[in-house]
């Protein structure tokens, strides 16, 4: 059913527009007009001044809703999952597999696979961390499943039928020209749990290298005399960089820093979620670890962070609270620049003709009060 949204600020991804109106039609956005100028007889919707924006994208979840994703990788879990974080705006996501047996790889392709197939709305591909990391960066990473580059790994990433595929690993651990084969087969490899050298990540870069996952997690610090990966990924203009904006993973100065630091446009907000998320449980099972979520913190027995129990909402808050960002801006990190990583930009990511209708609606103090996915729309 067609709609005619109206009585709304929209946020088209570069400017406020000051109640326009916005239709939609076979699950797309097909027109945007100052306020009467279109004649259609579709349904109106008084979205009560609200803003409207881009739905977000997060490329990091490993679960939500009560699910881990490595616990079941089936399209019952991805629908889960993509239900709970959807109620914090999220119309776009990565289910995320951490480290774990080639079984469980296996069986979470096929999920997407198939959740792909059965039309699984919010869900755009699989991005699989690990499991070929460095064990002295594995943070939570169950370590014995940590483990050198498979050959038949190279054709599970590169599959067809899985959408936007991103894989995490850590470039000093795997063959040169493994980098430079996965992303011509149009894997977008992100660099994380590494210790790699400043050489050897801008080999990576070379090679094609696109981003980096929770920057300044499971990494080595900045030095003066070894920049390493943190000043790679700063220093380098054209990759992604993904943050955890919780307050708890990065400090606020460090961040900030970080900001104005890399070139624009390259910043993008991730969850790195646990099924707490939209979950009323304070704990969960990691491996056979208990996690316990306290303060907002998710975290072993022996005080390693797993994950977070953030949101895409409370990430957006928190990037303009915290690290000083205007309204527009942190929007885009939650939106566009993520569909930028994802090569989905010019679909993804704004509200404008012939782009995706996937859209969320927030209050004043940016509380979710719908979504859209595909011009689907849930009350919140």
């Amino acid at each position: 059913m067609n709609q005619l949204l109206r009585n709304a600020r929209i946020f088209t991804g570069d400017e406020i527009l000051q109640g326009w109106d916005l239709l939609l039609a076979d699950g797309a956005c097909q027109a945007l007009s100052p306020p009467g100028a279109i004649d259609n007889d579709s349904a109106a919707v008084d979205l009560d001044g609200g803003l409207l924006a881009p739905g977000f994208i997060d490329c990091q979840v490993n679960g939500g809703g009560g699910v881990l994703f490595n616990d079941q990788p089936d399209p019952a879990a991805i629908a889960a999952i993509a239900r709970a974080h959807r109620a914090f705006g999220t119309t776009g996501l990565l289910p995320t597999l951490i480290s774990d047996d080639w079984a469980t790889m296996t069986a979470a392709a096929e999920a997407v696979r198939a959740a792909l197939r059965e039309g699984q709305r919010g869900l755009l591909g699989l991005h699989f961390e690990g499991p070929y990391l460095n064990p002295a960066r594995r943070g939570a990473h169950d370590g014995g499943r940590i483990r050198p580059l498979e050959s038949r790994a190279m054709e599970l990433f590169s599959a067809d039928g899985l959408g936007v595929v991103v894989v995490t690993l850590a470039p000093e651990m795997v063959p040169s020209g493994t980098i430079r084969t996965l992303s011509q087969a149009g894997v977008r490899v992100s660099a994380g749990h590494s210790a790699a050298s400043h050489d050897q990540i801008t080999a990576a870069l070379d090679e094609g290298l696109c981003g980096f996952t929770h920057l300044f997690n499971a990494m080595p610090a900045m030095q003066g005399r070894d920049p390493g990966i943190v000043g790679a990924a700063l220093d380098d203009p054209d990759s992604w960089c993904g943050l955890i904006v919780d307050g708890h993973h990065v400090h606020a100065v460090t961040l900030r820093v970080a900001l104005a630091a890399k070139a624009q446009r390259r910043m993008m907000l991730v969850t790195d979620a646990m099924p707490s998320v939209g979950a009323m449980s304070d704990s969960f099972q990691l491996a056979g670890r208990t996690v316990t979520v306290k303060d907002g913190r998710c975290t072993t027995a022996d005080g390693i962070l797993a994950g977070s129990n953030l949101n895409m909402a409370a990430a957006v808050r928190n990037t303009m609270v915290l690290l000083g960002q205007p309204l527009e801006e942190a929007l885009r990190m939650a939106s566009l620049y993520p569909a930028e990583f994802l090569g989905l930009a010019d679909r993804r990511g704004r509200i404008c003709p012939g782009y995706h209708a996937d859209l969320v609606l927030l209050d004043d103090s940016l509380n979710v009060q719908r979504t859209w996915i595909g011009g689907e729309m849930s009350v919140h």
